[in-house]
Parts: C-alpha cells; sequence; structure tokens
C-alpha cells in the first residue's frame, strides 16, 4: 500500500465523520486492526478491503459480508455512519446488535461495487516497529521522534516545518503512538536534523517499553499512570518486545492490545477515599488485534499492577519459549537445557481458544479413547471447542497450566 491509494480515498470524504474510520494495509502491525468504529482493512483483491464495523460504545465487531471497492469508501462510509446514528436505539451503545441487518439497511439505501469476501482476513504477528531516530532505506533516512510527555512545541514544530521546506520534504507523518515521522532526509541533510534535535532537547532513543502502550486521548490520568508504570518497568530492566499495553480508563473505549489494564469505576474504601481497582487482561496468543480476552488478575489496587504486569509479561514469554522449543525456532546448549520425561508431563493447547488435549484423559466428544497418544491422532483431528485443526495445538508443560 503505497500513500497515493490512501490519499486518494481521503480526497473522497466530503463530510465530516462522526464516528471513528481506520484505513490500514493488511500487512501492517503498527495499528491494531479494530480500534476504529469503521475499520477497513486492504485485501489481497486489488484496490478492495474488509470491513469490520466496531458498533459505537460496544466492543461488538462484525464483518461485512463483501468487500469494499477503494472508491466506495468515503460513500458507504457516510451512509452506515447514518444508518447507526439514526437508528441508534439499534445500533448504538447495545448489549445485542445485529450487523447483518446494518447491512442490509446500507445495501438497500445505496448501490456500491461489491467482491464476494471468499478468504478471511489474516491476522499478521504483532510485531512493533522500531521508529525512533534515524534510519536508512534505500539511498535516503527516515526520522522517528517520540516525546515521553506525548507533547511537541510549537517552536520545535515550526523548526521542523523551515527544514523541510528548505529540503524539499512535502510530508510530516503522524503515528496513532503519539510520534512524528519524517521520510525522504538525504544523508547530507542530518546535520540540519542534528542541530534541531539539539536545540529543543530531543531525545531519539527511548526504551521500547514506553513506546508500545495506547491510552485514550486527552487523558491525564492513564498518561500518568503510563510514566508510573513505565518507571517501574524500567527499574527491573523489563524487556516487553512484542507485546503490546492498552489502559482502557473508560469502559467504552475502543483500545485494543495484547494486554489490557482496564479501571474499575471509582470506589471508596474505609477511609472514605478514592480507591483506585483494576482488572488486568490478555488476549488470546497475546495478538493485539483478538477481541477474546482473558482475565489474568482482578481486583487490584494500583500500587500493585506494576508487579502483576511484570509477573504476567513473564508469564509471556514462558510460553514462547515453550512455542519456539517445539517449533524448532530456539536453539539449546545441550549441557544447559536438559528436561527429563520424568521432569516433564506434556499435554497440548489450542492456540486459538486454549482448549487442552491430554492424553491420559483422551476426547470423549470426538470419540478419543483415554492414553491415545496426541501423534496418533488423525490428521483431519480438530479442537472440540473452535474446530481449529491438529496443527494448531501446540506442547506445553502441565505443571506450568497448574
Amino acid at each position: 500500500m503505497r500513500e497515493g491509494v490512501y490519499k486518494d480515498i481521503l480526497d473522497a470524504f466530503n463530510y465530516k465523520p462522526e464516528l471513528k474510520i481506520n484505513l490500514v494495509d493488511s500487512t501492517q502491525t503498527f495499528v491494531p486492526f479494530f480500534t476504529g468504529n469503521l475499520n477497513f482493512i486492504s485485501s489481497d483483491v486489488s484496490n478492495y478491503w474488509y470491513l469490520y464495523i466496531r458498533f459505537p460504545k460496544t466492543n461488538q465487531i462484525y464483518c461485512w459480508s463483501s468487500l469494499i471497492y477503494s472508491e466506495d469508501i468515503s460513500s458507504l462510509s457516510k451512509q452506515v455512519e447514518s444508518s447507526i446514528l439514526l437508528d441508534s436505539d439499534i445500533f448504538y451503545d447495545q448489549e445485542n446488535i445485529d450487523g447483518q441487518l446494518l447491512e442490509t439497511k446500507v445495501n438497500s439505501a445505496v448501490n456500491f461495487f461489491l467482491q464476494p469476501l471468499s478468504v478471511p482476513l489474516k491476522h499478521p504477528d504483532f510485531q512493533l516497529p522500531y521508529y525512533e531516530g534515524f534510519n536508512k532505506y534505500n539511498d535516503k533516512h527516515w526520522l522517528g521522534i517520540y516525546r515521553r510527555n506525548e507533547l511537541f512545541s510549537v517552536a520545535f514544530l515550526k523548526d521542523i516545518c523551515t527544514i523541510c521546506m528548505k529540503t524539499r520534504i512535502a510530508q510530516i507523518y503522524t503515528t496513532t503512538w503519539k510520534s512524528i515521522i519524517i521520510k525522504g532526509v538525504e544523508a547530507n541533510d542530518r546535520k540540519l536534523w542534528n542541530v534541531i534535535l539539539g536545540k529543543h532537547r530531543i531525545n531519539v532513543r527511548h526504551a521500547s517499553n514506553e513506546l508500545n502502550w495506547q491510552s485514550e486521548d486527552l487523558c491525564n490520568y492513564a498518561l500518568d499512570l503510563k510514566l508510573e508504570l513505565i518507571k517501574e518497568f524500567d527499574k527491573v530492566d523489563l524487556r516487553t518486545f512484542k507485546l503490546c499495553f492498552a489502559i482502557k480508563i473508560n469502559p467504552k473505549t475502543g483500545l485494543f492490545g495484547s494486554v489490557i489494564i482496564r479501571k474499575h469505576p471509582s470506589e471508596k474504601d474505609s477511609t472514605d477515599l478514592i480507591a483506585d481497582q483494576f482488572d488486568v487482561l490478555h488476549t488470546v496468543d497475546f495478538n493485539p488485534n483478538s477481541k477474546n480476552f482473558i482475565p489474568y488478575k482482578e481486583n487490584i489496587s494500583r500500587d500493585l499492577l506494576s508487579k502483576i504486569l511484570i509477573e504476567l509479561s513473564d508469564y509471556y514469554y514462558q510460553q514462547q519459549a515453550i512455542t519456539d522449543t517445539n517449533t524448532g525456532d530456539t536453539y539449546f546448549e545441550e549441557d544447559t537445557f536438559i528436561i527429563t520425561e520424568e521432569a516433564q508431563v506434556l499435554v497440548y493447547q489450542c492456540t486459538h481458544c486454549l482448549s487442552i488435549y491430554d492424553e491420559s484423559v483422551g476426547d470423549a466428544y470426538n470419540n478419543i479413547q483415554p492414553d491415545t497418544l496426541f501423534k496418533d491422532l488423525d490428521p483431519e483431528y480438530c479442537c472440540p471447542v473452535c474446530e481449529y485443526g491438529k496443527n494448531d495445538f501446540i506442547a506445553i508443560d502441565k505443571t506450568i497450566l497448574a
């Protein structure tokens, strides 16, 4: 996906949307897919897009049954928004919403160029890209700038614009991670940027655990909590690679992440003071695009949050180590990594719904007798809960589950 495609689509919008619209490449992991109310995601069919509706003030997601043509995105968005807002008692802030009803209403009002949706959207493995400092691509550089307090002074922005005009750079990019990216920097012009970075004391080498957070816009509470948690992470030099955190203060915001920190509504403690309480959840497989959340710890006080998140991060890397071991992605020295048969009891876990196949128990639903080895199961064996295939199971130490 190149900039021109996005520009053509954005230029076609002749109204100001009231709902949040995402327009993203299906292969990117920079932005979680479903943070908007209307989420257009590129497909393998040229100029056609998946559409996922996340109904306002809910976490209910509906997949449009057809692919949407690029030139129809603006008009279809307007029609979808109009239908949702006009029938707010059906489609806005409701517990059970009929997405098919919305699609029928929209398609009956306006004719669009549609393509059958034959291949489901495939979620790429999440990996937060590094986007700070000078980075070379082809014969040029791009510069990523992030501020810990998420603020950029007007004087600094003016200096950036001055250099862009002087060096014939036409665009400045902002990201959902509250940073700025300047592309197309010539090697000879780096000294100009270094002067400005030095003048405004701009640091461009932050730890990754500062960058992989999402919080609600204009929410000082969430920002203060983020900085507080990062400070605790720094103390233990915590690795957060491939993890994405979201702080949800309001229950119906569309933030997505692999780890969710969800604040309870304010409650009073025995001293009649406000006592903040939180739940910590994570998604299946720690995929930030998933909408299936698994509770990890509930009713946690603010002072214990960092401890719980550090424990959860450690748990994530334990799971990664087990996965890598079974897929042959990790090498261990034989003398330093020895697991005996007596020390480890393996079960097999579905990576989608986390159901367990225990060889000693079998699978009564699929008429699998106890003591049937996993390797001896029929290649067509499917998970009894979510019906994913045998290849979607991984071996896992039973003691870790306990």
